[in-house]
């Protein structure tokens, strides 16, 4: 194929979607050139399935500097991002579960997740409105360049570089990398590519799904505006996501097992999930309706080629987490990445990123796999009152209610989903012999066992913990009398970055020493540092 035009960069990533973005916004802020394509022909949002931002994501975008922007983004200041648990959008309320909007985070308003560890609690946004404060802050990112209708289908890993081929109508155009990341997606061509296929389940649910502008339709809310509506009903079930605080909703209505969408009336859903009658003014802006899957790639490497987000896995949107998955799949690959193109990380960096993602790809996909067909099932459980405004239909709504409510608020609050999971078979974690704590939906234990999340704290400034990691290694020391002296020697004759930072002694963590990884993840801890710290440093770099 004659191409037009030739490029080079360090890195190619294929897909502009919140995956793409961080990973090349991450890459290229570490002072890298990248390129990201996509088939897209403008840099306009093609989705409105997503909603939700996790604590863990707006915790990276922190890192990268757009947290504040995501968060100013989408619902208006004093709109709350509660979820209602009703008999139909404008029908009886059966629980409330009550989550504080922007402002209301700012008065410190009553939040189910107000209490978890962390400055970045989870944000409720529409990919519509989230994708465009992404696409800016990529523009903005020096190094990055953004190519738009352009398909890459086509590359080649000899081993040194990959060659790959951006087709476009206006010509095609030979980009020639040191590493490829596919971010394109459920169709990945990438995996196809690189010989990988899907395993799992590939049909669990199908859910009509709709975009649609029904102006005052918040003024029917009886129980008040809410960011989630849950419909449960004896004949149907759905939910409901406000997307911009006025007159636009995502509204999913999910058909019982064995249904097709082309086969139930969308209308007719619609009507039924949110309780208004045919006279009601109601657009359909779009259709889009999916299959509920679970899918986890065979592989996420195959030499200089990586996968994340869609392209390595995809199940039903269980709170969130398959795009915010796809977000922590680019940050704990860019690190490595780096550290490999500088020079400082070997072979073993590069194993690290599927010995890590692969086995929680599986792990939690099952989790919240688990969690969200438990929580469809529960919901088909309803007395025919529950709808009637009836001594039987206050009990029918109260025996819904202990059946699903704990499950809502483990999907909308899914703390442990964000911070539980660990690293257990890495080959660049220096292990210590303890277990990392279990972990469930909804809750975890803070813990710094080599692999897990490093506990946050809030520093006496006012400062994230996270706030002060560097590039590369941060040790953090909560004792100023233990000498580092000899594992920062054998970090800097690996040309290995490593801060050491100061804290505070924490009660509920004996160790004075704990080495943390740029993606929060801890690499070793211990009360002194190692009589052989180059053979621990040579681990922690793959060497």
């Amino acid at each position: 194929m004659v191409t037009n035009d030739k490029r080079v960069c360090d890195v190619l990533v294929v897909g502009a979607g919140p995956v793409g973005l961080v990973a090349g916004i991450d890459l290229a802020q570490r002072g890298h050139g990248v390129i990201v394509v996509d088939e897209r022909r403008t840099p306009r949002p093609l989705t409105v399935r997503c909603n939700h931002v996790s604590a863990r994501s707006m915790e990276f975008f922190r890192r990268l500097g757009f947290a504040d922007d995501v968060r100013a983004a989408g619902l208006p200041d004093e709109y709350p991002h509660s979820v209602s648990l009703r008999t139909s959008f404008t029908g009886f309320e059966i629980g409330h579960i009550p989550i504080a909007g922007r402002s209301g985070r700012r008065r410190g308003d009553e939040s189910v997740d107000s209490h978890w560890p962390t400055l970045e609690p989870p944000h409720r946004i529409n990919q519509i409105h989230m994708e465009p404060v992404m696409m800016a802050a990529a523009q903005a990112t020096p190094g990055l360049e953004l190519m738009f209708g352009a398909r890459v289908d086509k590359f080649c890993d000899d081993g040194a570089v990959v060659i790959a081929t951006a087709r476009r109508t206006a010509g095609d155009v030979e980009i020639e990398a040191k590493f490829l990341v596919g971010c394109d997606g459920a169709r990945s061509a990438v995996r196809k590519g690189m010989g990988a296929a899907f395993e799992g389940d590939p049909e669990l649910a199908h859910v009509q799904a709709s975009h649609i502008r029904a102006p005052g339709l918040i003024d029917k809310m009886p129980a008040g505006p809410a960011w989630g509506i849950v419909t449960v009903a004896p004949d149907i079930q759905g939910t409901s996501f406000c997307i911009d605080g006025e007159s636009e909703w995502m509204v999913n209505s999910n058909l019982r097992p064995g249904a097709r969408a082309q086969n139930f009336p969308r209308d007719v859903a619609l009507r039924r999930i949110l309780g208004v009658d045919d006279d009601f003014p109601l657009e359909i802006i779009s259709e889009q309706d999916w299959v509920g899957r679970r899918l986890v790639t065979t592989r996420m490497r195959e030499g200089r080629v990586f996968l994340a987000g869609d392209a390595a896995h995809v199940w039903i949107p269980f709170g969130g987490y398959g795009m915010n998955a796809g977000i922590a799949d680019a940050i704990g690959l860019g690190w490595l990445l780096d550290a490999v193109l500088r020079g400082w990380g070997g072979e073993g960096m590069l194993d690290a990123y599927a010995a890590e993602r692969h086995p929680i790809t599986g792990q939690v996909s099952e989790l919240a796999m688990k969690s969200s067909m438990k929580h469809l099932k529960s919901r088909w459980d309803v007395p025919a009152e529950i709808a009637e405004d009836s001594s039987a239909g206050d009990a029918a709504r109260e025996y819904v209610r202990g059946n699903i409510y704990e499950l809502n608020l483990h999907s909308y609050c899914c703390a442990g989903l964000n911070f539980g999971y660990f690293y257990d078979a890495s080959p660049i974690i220096a292990y210590d012999g303890e277990r990392a704590p279990t972990y469930d939906v909804y809750n975890c234990t803070p813990s710094t066992v080599p692999g897990c999340r490093m506990p946050h704290m809030t520093l006496p400034d006012g400062r994230s913990l996270y706030d002060t990691l560097g590039a590369g290694y941060t040790l953090f020391r909560n004792d100023p009398d233990v000498s580092v002296e000899t594992l920062a020697t054998a970090a800097h004759s690996l040309d290995a970055p490593l801060e050491v930072v100061d804290i505070p002694p924490w009660p509920e963590h004996a160790q004075k020493l704990v080495l943390v990884r740029p993606d929060f993840h801890v690499a070793w801890r211990g009360d002194a540092v190692p009589k052989d710290a180059l053979m621990l440093m040579r681990t922690l770099c793959g060497r």
